[in-house]
């Protein structure tokens, strides 16, 4: 068998893994590659053989202490070698010392486990054609740089580290990102991105579910088609809101730490990317 070599990823090969995303139905977002890339470029790892790639990994640091890890996926015709091992391993190593999160389908749960990951809590995938009622519209705006700073602050209620470079592209067009502000501060924002099928809708952070909702309601009523949004399971009365506006429970995840365990954060509605947490 030919050498393997493990190295990090350019942007076009960041492209390729969104790619093979996409093949595996994760149906990503039609511009994620420079902001995933962006987020850490040093994150994303791949398995290279005679000069093609065969597996990667992102492994994407964040602030001091967190990381997370996503897109693990072995080329299809060249599973069974240990080259997605190889990776794995490769992103482990990169985020040795901190606590560090993915989100695993149910088929990988124990393999997970078995790693040193454990159980935080459960996300459903609701998609749909949404019909929700139309809502007041003086407290939102798009994020503005004078908003911006406020927006990232507010990020930090339900994510463990700041992310700047991320939320510098996410926020941005071509995306479309809403806030929700009382009294000069922000108490809730929203992200949708087109996608390879229909919009998704993710980070969703809000004080209250009524805030939620409203970002929710405004993001999905300019777009036609099926809008996504990975919500956590704990959120019931959000989740209530959302199937009386037509959205259905599809797939579901579970968050996994190993390290210190970080606990749901109660602004936390729309799980940002399943990719990069």
């Amino acid at each position: 068998m030919s050498e393997r070599h493990i190295r990090t990823l350019v942007l076009a090969e960041v492209e390729q893994l969104i790619d093979w995303a996409a093949t595996e139905g994760w149906n990503p977002g039609l511009d994620d590659a420079v902001a995933f890339q962006v987020t850490d470029p040093e994150g994303f790892i791949g398995a290279f053989v005679d000069g093609e790639m065969v597996a990667a990994i992102a492994a994407v640091a964040y602030g001091a202490s967190y990381g997370f890890i996503g897109l693990y996926i072995s080329r299809e015709d060249m599973r069974g070698q240990g080259h997605g091992k190889a990776v794995w391993d490769a992103g482990m190593a990169r985020l040795a010392g901190r606590t560090i999160g993915l989100d695993g389908v149910d088929e990988q749960f124990e393999n997970y486990r078995r790693k040193g990951f454990a159980p935080a809590y459960r996300t459903i995938r609701f998609g749909g054609a949404f019909a929700g009622q139309p809502v007041d519209r003086r407290n939102l705006s798009i994020v503005t740089a004078e908003l911006l700073p406020q927006t990232m602050a507010f990020d930090r209620r339900s994510f463990p580290e700041p992310r700047e470079a991320f939320l510098g592209r996410w926020l941005m067009p071509p995306h479309s990102a809403r806030v929700v502000t009382s009294q000069g501060a922000v108490t809730g924002y929203g992200v949708m991105r087109k996608c390879r099928a229909g919009w998704k809708i993710g980070g969703l952070s809000a004080l209250d579910d009524a805030t939620a909702v409203a970002l929710v309601s405004h993001l999905a009523s300019s777009v036609e088609g099926e809008v996504f949004i990975d919500v956590p399971a704990a959120r019931q009365q959000f989740i209530d809101l959302l199937t009386d506006a037509g959205l259905r429970p599809g797939f579901q995840t579970t968050r996994m730490y190993r390290g210190k365990p970080i606990p749901l954060a109660p602004e936390l509605f729309g799980v940002t990317t399943l990719e990069l947490g």
